[in-house]
């Protein structure tokens, strides 16, 4: 089968690392990385450049299409595919925005009584500033829109509150993200990412996963796109989201909408139960380094099952592991930081996703550095790779404990090195 996966960081290349375990696909990357490249082709096409994408796949007779990010659903790629009878693997434009806007997504919850925060949506200072003195502290200010993991601040009191409404309202940091901010009541309790498959008919939940999104250890430092995951979430018992999982189906399917795809379920577990904190709409980054790991059943299969809307004749398992995955990124991140350093992997147990990796103009694959799936196998040899992100490369190990899995993780570590290498060191530690 030929399968096209638009993106270009670890999720692109987890998603793509499982494809290829099964030896009839051939991988195609939009635009890929570094790790990608050893493991299909890459094409030098843009995620928002959706025209082109379509024509790539009609033009190579791809079979099936899958999004990794969320900017190119928010911007139709699904539609403009099944218009052209191009099988694609992710929502339509009109369901994405249950991750495109955060306002749009609490609507929905409050439609479908699905539990989350209570919520406020503003569009002006004086709206906001009209809220935060009627307000308790902390609250939660969002971006409405997309911004990349960023757009979220935890506020301790009126202040700060007033700082973010200004960043996003005035100043325009978040850009047109920002033009529409959500304040929501803070609430306590461990997160959880439950991930789900969906065909819009069927809705099936993966095993569960939990991300550390500070940049510092004991979740100190700013908020980032994700410093690692683990999987399955320790805080999270079996059967616990299953209700609002199936709620959220629900709410889909009144609306009518085209979903064939993942929607991420972000989870709080408090005092009152479980609570809706986001929804994404497609494979959550890092967690897919953490979970596709863990699972046995070929993710072909699943796909197509979702997109033919069949996903209720499939019968998905998971190994018993524990994942730990860690992100190694670049000095400075997530502020400004510097890229094209040379990386260097020596032979690891762990499998090394690469994120803001590219390759080494230039130079032919001299053995190394090493991508290796896992421990029973023998290593290839890498092609030489600079440093092209913020997050750099997702180490992932397996282990029969958490513990297990991290000593394997963290010994790896320090077999990969770049120069700026920056990582937390408490992933996966049980607190």
């Amino acid at each position: 089968m030929k399968i096209l996966v638009v993106g270009n960081g670890g999720r692109e290349h987890a998603i793509g690392w499982k494809f290829k375990q099964n030896p009839n696909n051939e991988i195609f990357f939009a635009s890929g990385n570094g790790g990608t490249a050893e493991i299909g082709q890459n094409v030098e096409i843009a995620v928002d450049e959706i025209h082109k994408l379509a024509a790539f796949a009609e033009q190579n007779n791809i079979d099936i299409t899958v999004v990794g990010p969320e900017l190119p659903l928010t911007l139709g790629i699904a539609d403009e595919f099944n218009k052209r009878g191009l099988k694609i693997f992710g929502p339509c434009a009109e369901s994405a925005k249950l991750e495109g806007s955060k306002a749009f997504a609490k609507q929905f919850m409050k439609k479908y009584d699905i539990p989350t925060a209570k919520y406020s949506v503003i569009t002006s200072m004086d709206e906001g500033k009209k809220l935060l003195e009627q307000s308790s502290f902390p609250i939660v200010v969002k971006a409405n829109g997309l911004a990349a993991g960023k757009g979220v601040v935890i506020c301790l009191d009126c202040e700060e509150a007033l700082a973010a409404l200004e960043d996003m309202l005035e100043t325009g940091v978040y850009g047109e993200a920002g033009n529409l901010v959500v304040i929501e009541e803070y609430l306590v309790g461990k997160e959880v990412s439950l991930l789900c498959f969906t065909d819009g008919e069927t809705i099936i939940p993966m095993e569960t996963a939990s991300d550390y999104k500070r940049a510092l250890d004991n979740d100190m430092g700013a908020n980032t796109g994700g410093m690692g995951s683990i999987s399955p979430s320790p805080y999270y018992t079996q059967g616990l989201g299953d209700d609002i999982a199936e709620k959220t189906l629900k709410g889909i399917k009144s609306e009518g909408f085209d979903y064939r795809g993942v929607i991420y379920i972000g989870l709080i577990l408090t005092k009152e139960g479980p609570k809706v904190l986001e929804y994404n709409a497609r494979f959550g980054d890092p967690e897919t380094e953490a979970l596709l790991p863990r699972l046995d059943t070929d993710l072909t299969e699943i796909v197509s099952a979702v997109v033919d809307k069949r996903l209720s004749e499939c019968r998905i398992t998971w190994n018993d592991k524990k994942a730990v995955c860690v992100i190694l990124a670049s000095e400075g991140y997530p502020g400004s930081y510097e890229t094209g350093y040379e990386i260097n992997i020596q032979k690891t147990e762990s499998i090394v996703f690469h994120a803001g990796t590219k390759i080494r103009q230039g130079r032919q694959g001299d053995g190394s550095s090493v991508f290796i799936k896992n421990k029973t196998e023998e290593p290839s040899p890498c092609l030489p790779c600079l440093t092209d992100g913020g997050r750099v490369l997702a180490v992932t190990a397996l282990g029969d404990s958490f513990e297990d899995a991290r000593k394997v993780a963290y010994n790896d570590i320090s077999k990969i090195n770049f120069k700026g290498k920056i990582y937390r060191g408490d992933i996966g530690e049980l607190k």
